[in-house]
């Protein structure tokens, strides 16, 4: 099982719980998470798919780069966090 957890700065736009879910591919994992709370899809991912700029997705604490490859098979055991990037000046 993988653990997907959204943070604070996430969830006060979109209230979801930690969840613990199959293992399988970063797109299909953060689908299945995203569906647990309406319209957090469109939050975290854009039309085609991609991680959206605003927001930044770890596995095991690396950030997961490119936004657009959502393809890495993740492995049971892999902890997931999706964080809000904060920006301004």
């Amino acid at each position: 099982m993988v653990t997907v957890d959204f943070a604070p700065s996430i969830q006060r736009h979109k209230a979801v719980l930690s969840q613990q879910l199959p293992a399988n591919t970063l797109a299909q994992v953060l689908d299945t998470a995203c569906a647990a709370s309406e319209g957090l899809r469109h939050y975290i991912l854009d039309d085609q798919g991609a991680i959206r700029k605003h927001v930044a997705v770890f596995i095991n604490r690396d950030m997961h780069q490119p936004r657009d490859d959502l393809s890495r098979v993740l492995q049971s055991g892999d902890k997931v966090l999706v964080i809000q990037c904060l920006t301004g000046g």
